[in-house]
């Protein structure tokens, strides 16, 4: 369904007030001349790239960020994400205990990547996602799939609904775990965006728990985290890397700093030591080459969207996470901020649901949006309620 934009009156206030004051302090930093464009690092070395500030959702830099490739290790992203949902949803729990098969085992025990499981090993699905996220374990994606939902083709069926529901409508799953398919998992760098910005903004606190360790240790072993921004760069925290043969090396990462959280994926690579360079790289060059303009703190009323059939005709739209928008270093650039929904919203509408986007348009930049959610509750209106609101429609 296409998108209306919003005609509460409230929303264009509040937003060109915004704008004229974010307006006001671009000119009033007149002493800041207009910068030439950056140079981007490793131009020939990274042949696929998309970095995004999540503050705003622009992408920053892309570099063929719609070429498919196999994404090797990264796919376990999408396996702890779906792990994630499920935990959420209440039908995962951290402390569930899982078998490593015999059969399983005769297939994936010590394949690749690997946490060591041993044949009948049985652990929690907390121990697992660590498993995954800090050793990248082949065998603790098994386990953990097929204890979850009984087998992998049910578990790289639910992978797949995920994908699609995130828009990463160039990407498939066949495996949990990213070992060699035959060409039937692969993605995209904008796809891989999608996935990254979705795992730490629907997540923050499971991200936090699971992501970000620098080590561990399973039956003896001690293994470190490959991740090359954690504990190695100014607040980075993950997330994955990958390496086959025929996918090269690659790398879907984050870092936060202030109130800003950077995305970036790399791929292609032909040495891991030029994926992590080129990666940390990236990221410096996207903290340091744009200034980033505060628009909406978190919690803060955006404007309000119309409701159709609820006990109030307004809901107010709140920014979950804090808003801003990033410009080119020392550069005085126009911007346009305008709320996108589908309205009148219909009600009941829940506290915290998302019911619309606010688009960020910077002169020179793609547009992004970021999601817009309901600050209180609109339950359906009463015979009463449903009779002054039509009277009232009707002098607009």
């Amino acid at each position: 369904m296409a998108k209306a934009i919003g005609t509460a009156e409230e929303c264009d206030l509040r937003l060109t007030t915004k704008v004229a004051g974010l307006f006001l302090t671009m000119v009033a930093q007149a002493a800041l001349a207009r910068a030439p464009a950056p140079e981007l690092p490793h131009p020939d070395e990274i042949p696929i790239a998309i970095l995004v500030d999540l503050s705003s959702g622009q992408v920053l830099h892309q570099r063929n960020a719609d070429r498919r490739f196999m994404p090797a290790s990264i796919t376990k992203v999408m396996t702890t994400f779906l792990a994630f949902e499920l935990i959420e949803q209440g039908k995962l729990k951290p402390d569930q205990r899982f078998r490593f098969s015999p059969a399983a085992f005769a297939v994936w025990g010590n394949n690749g990547s690997t946490m060591f499981l041993a044949a009948n090993d049985e652990l929690a699905a907390s121990d697992l996602l660590l498993g995954v996220t800090t050793v990248s374990g082949n065998d603790a994606a098994v386990a953990l799939a097929e204890g979850a939902v009984g087998s992998l083709p049910a578990w790289t069926a639910l992978m797949n609904a995920k994908a699609a529901e995130l828009g990463m409508t160039q990407s498939h799953f066949g495996t949990p775990n990213g070992l060699p398919d035959e060409g039937s998992t692969f993605v995209t760098a904008r796809d891989l965006a999608k996935l990254g910005s979705a795992l730490v903004r629907r997540h923050p606190e499971l991200y936090a728990r699971y992501y970000g360790h620098r080590r561990l240790t399973y039956r003896g072993i001690t293994q470190p985290n490959h991740d090359p921004f954690t504990g190695q760069v100014r607040g980075g925290d993950g997330i994955k890397t990958g390496f086959t043969n025929e996918a090269g090396y690659g790398f879907l990462g984050s870092a936060k700093r202030g109130d800003r959280r950077l995305v970036l994926v790399v791929a292609g690579a032909e040495r891991g030591r030029i994926r992590d360079n080129a990666a940390r790289d990236y990221l410096e060059w996207g903290f340091q080459r744009f200034d980033t303009r505060p628009l909406f703190a978190a919690g803060e009323e955006v404007g309000k969207a119309r409701v159709q059939g609820g006990a109030s005709r307004r809901v107010p739209l709140v920014a979950k996470d804090y808003i801003g928008a990033a410009m080119p270093e020392g550069q005085q650039r126009q911007l346009t901020l305008t709320v996108h929904y589908d309205g009148p919203l219909r009600a009941p509408i829940r506290e915290g649901q998302q019911v619309a986007e606010l688009e960020i348009a910077v002169e020179g930049m793609e547009p992004s949006r970021v999601p817009l959610y309901a600050g209180t509750d609109v339950p359906v209106a009463g015979t009463f309620a449903r009779l002054v609101n039509g009277v009232l429609g009707w002098f607009g």
